[in-house]
């Protein structure tokens, strides 16, 4: 049993906040967690960490990334986010391209990151799956939280641009919406026939990207739509009505500028990546206050880095900075914990600090969002992953 105590605990549960607090590890499991722990009841555990003067959060969550799929520092032979030769590719896996040894992932243990929610790119209308996985390990199999957790499709400059290069559709919006909306009537179509046939020789011939799909259409797992613009983010909507699926909307850039909007259709957002240039228009009028400005509107969202954009350990970072350009501070630490939790679909494991879930645990020696503060201990599965000298 592992004791962490006399530390201020942010257990982004319901607002609760113990000055002092304690919590108890047990089998990879948060046990207890509460204010003022009893000293009589040393003699139940037989590891320590004295947090005093320190802060204790849930493990953070990149919400949106691509740790692991574009590794650091390599190049062409590390790149394995985006299949350029198709646009639609639902059926591809993230697990099958992550590499659990790129050094990112020890950087994002130490900055205090413990879960990351990685897939493709966004070069294609439906670029295949997102996985949520832990930031350490050596197998990927043994990293997973949730598989998958989301399709990936992307709207706007992105996929236009590659396939204008190939002279190919998708060129306009209106093609890649029209593209989108093709896989999706196929996929229904496909579901009609698997369905009706009751004989296995009387079934359409085997689909992969047609099953991928249908898990979307049956609303096991969400669609994650890459959309910058207003006019995209509303077209990433209307598209999600039509089919009556579910849908996040990443990167959510112009969100601030239809605010009401996205109150009125209630869907996850997850927004940045902030902290970078403005390289193509549809980033024009980034800005840290989005992020404020629909918390403030009453609306869960997520905060992310798009790793490798920004580097996945600055996501704390981007939290602070939305709080500096007006979010309040505990939306924006809900926003890299609990909310990235609920978004990704993940909140049963990981998220915040509640008996019964992953005892995934970062200990700073100063408020997170101080740029000073570092991490004293990150724990993950109830492990000490990492620790300061």
């Amino acid at each position: 049993m592992l004791l962490i105590k006399n530390g201020k605990v942010y257990t982004m549960e319901n607002g609760q906040v113990f000055d002092k607090g304690y919590l108890l590890v047990d089998e990879g499991k948060i046990q207890e967690a509460g204010d003022a722990w009893d000293e009589r009841r040393n003699g139940e555990v037989h590891e320590v960490i004295d947090a005093e003067g320190m802060y204790i959060t849930p493990g953070f969550i990149d919400a949106h990334c691509h740790i692991g799929i574009f590794e650091d520092g390599i190049g062409f032979e590390g790149e394995d986010g985006n299949e350029m030769t198709d646009p639609v590719t639902p059926h591809l896996r993230a697990i099958d391209a992550i590499n659990p040894l790129d050094m990112c992932f020890a950087e994002a243990v130490e900055g205090g990151v413990t879960t990351a929610v990685t897939g493709p790119g966004s070069a294609n209308v439906l670029g295949g799956e997102f996985v949520a996985i832990k930031t350490v390990g050596t197998r990927i199999d043994d990293m997973v939280i949730k598989n998958p957790v989301a399709i990936k499709c992307a709207f706007g400059e992105n996929p236009k641009r590659v396939y204008n290069d190939k002279k190919q559709s998708p060129m306009t919006r209106m093609a890649t919406a029209a593209i989108l909306r093709e896989a999706l009537l196929k996929a229904k179509r496909y579901m009609d026939r698997m369905e009706k046939a009751k004989d296995e020789d009387k079934q359409p011939e085997f689909d992969m990207k047609m099953e991928s799909l249908a898990r979307v259409l049956k609303r096991e797992i969400p669609l994650k739509a890459h959309a910058h613009r207003a006019d995209d983010i509303l077209t990433a909507l209307r598209i999600a009505r039509e089919f009556d699926i579910d849908i996040t909307i990443d990167h959510c850039t112009e969100g601030h500028k239809i605010t009401g909007i996205l109150v009125e259709e209630g869907r996850g957002l997850v927004v940045g990546p902030s902290l970078s240039s403005r390289p193509k228009y549809e980033l024009k009028d980034l800005t840290f206050k989005t992020p404020g400005i629909l918390a403030a509107a009453g609306l869960d969202i997520a905060i992310m880095t798009d790793h490798p954009v920004i580097p996945i350990q600055y996501l704390p970072v981007c939290a602070a900075l939305a709080v500096r350009e007006g979010m309040d501070e505990y939306k924006a630490l809900e926003a890299i914990t609990i909310n990235a939790a609920r978004i990704a679909g993940i909140d049963d494991r990981v998220g915040s600090i509640k008996p019964g879930k992953d005892a995934d645990i970062a200990i700073f020696d100063g408020h997170p969002f101080n740029y000073t503060a570092r991490t004293a201990y990150v724990i993950i599965d109830g492990k000490v992953a990492f620790k300061r000298d």
